[in-house]
């Protein structure tokens, strides 16, 4: 390779749990000396977080929040789909130019879109993903797209798997190959094996997600990838810390919690009948205070790795990052799962004894109080304590230096 830095792209589209790992494994690489750039939703909270760790920003495709909090039909999918596609070919085939490497991760017409440009440049490339459900394996059922149930008679996870190519196919099939067609490219006959291909990457710690085999594939698990957060707490929300016992933290992180209820209501009144104070985390949901008591607190965007430390439990969306982070900090869980893999995660909490898993994606008061008196249970901070000192924290290290590897 000579003496010049070798130069990674690192492509995504999906929330703020896509975009976070790529901020985590771009601070590594750059630390080996690669030079990096991260093609992502043109989302201000994105530019943000990359521009705090000095990593250039592509922006790509339409917001993820705007589409998030719009909830398009499913049968508008296929559709997005050509749209995400062609912005994937157009932006990211620019910004790959000169790169070494690709790593492709998010929703999966935008990674079959990032390889395509690999495979149009000649560009090695490495497929990502930041949860196990999306890779066939004999032990667990794919997840089911919005608006395509599987068959409820059938329960055969290889039937399942091979009905989930089918189901992919027909979403995205004609999408992805009129835009490859577009670049001179053959098309693809299975959309889900282009974009897994025979060695992914699983970026999960494996104590919180073990990967089994046997499986189909070679899967390389890395450990979770996590960016260092710096940042100290503000001022005033330390001064509420302080000023009395560790409250329970309630945030939804990018979920827009489209429930019938007043999530922050139900929330604060199941915490206040634990004899908690409450931290609000006003997220994607917009939660706010519902009276002006002094045992609650709202904030924004804030640093969990320093938070997560000083409350009495954390109460959310059961995103893979925030799973994460509330597992390293050693802090007892509340997941209310709202979609695709949150309550996969949310049973991990569960049968680790670190947490408790809510039933369903709208709590009432009586539901999780009830939830949260399993995770303020002494035996289940003991357990969180225990699980806390397994998981790794290198996951980013190890990547970047597999990448580096792969090339060189």
């Amino acid at each position: 390779m000579g003496s010049r830095e070798v130069r990674v792209l690192l492509s995504t589209y999906g929330s703020r749990g896509d975009v976070e790992p790529l901020a985590g494994l771009a601070v590594r690489l750059r630390e080996l000396g690669a030079e990096v750039r991260v093609c992502a939703p043109p989302d201000e909270e994105f530019a943000e977080l990359l521009a705090g760790v000095g990593v250039r920003m592509v922006p790509v495709g339409v917001s993820a929040r705007e589409l998030t909090v719009a909830a398009p039909p499913p049968s508008s999918l296929p559709e997005r789909a050509a749209q995400l596609i062609a912005a994937q070919l157009d932006v990211v085939m620019g910004a790959a130019e000169g790169c070494d490497v690709l790593v492709a991760t998010g929703m999966l017409p935008a990674a079959a879109g990032a390889l395509s440009v690999a495979e149009k440049l000649g560009v090695h490339a490495v497929s990502v993903t930041f949860q196990q459900l999306t890779l066939p394996s004999p032990h667990h059922p794919p997840l089911a797209y919005p608006g395509r149930p599987f068959p409820p008679d059938v329960t055969d996870n290889r039937v399942l798997w091979d009905l989930d190519a089918r189901s992919i196919n027909a979403l995205f099939g004609e999408a992805l190959n009129t835009n490859r067609a577009a670049v001179g490219l053959p098309p693809v006959d299975d959309v889900r094996h282009y974009v897994i291909g025979d060695r992914p990457w699983l970026a999960t710690d494996p104590v919180l997600d073990p990967w089994r085999e046997p499986a189909d594939l070679d899967v390389v698990q890395t450990g979770a990838w996590t960016l260092p957060d710096e940042r100290p707490l503000p001022a005033d929300l330390v001064a509420f810390l302080d000023a009395g016992t560790p409250p329970v933290y309630v945030g939804f992180g990018s979920m827009p919690m489209h429930t019938a209820t007043d999530v922050a209501q139900v929330a604060v009144e199941a915490v206040r009948a634990q004899g908690r104070r409450v931290l609000v985390r006003r997220g994607w949901a917009d939660l706010a205070l519902v009276d002006d008591r002094d045992d609650c607190f709202a904030v924004g965007e804030v640093n969990h790795q320093a938070l997560f430390g000083r409350v009495a439990a954390v109460v959310h969306h059961g995103g893979a990052g925030t799973t994460a982070t509330a597992a390293r900090a050693g802090v007892p869980q509340v997941v209310v799962p709202q979609a695709t893999d949150q309550p996969y995660w949310a049973g991990r909490v569960a049968d680790l004894g670190i947490g408790a898993a809510h039933d369903g994606p709208a709590p009432t008061s009586e539901s999780l109080s009830a939830a949260l008196r399993t995770a303020l249970a002494p035996e289940t901070r003991a357990r969180a304590t225990a699980v806390a000192g397994t998981i790794r924290t290198d996951g980013a290290t190890v990547a970047a230096r597999l990448l580096l590897d792969a090339i060189s």
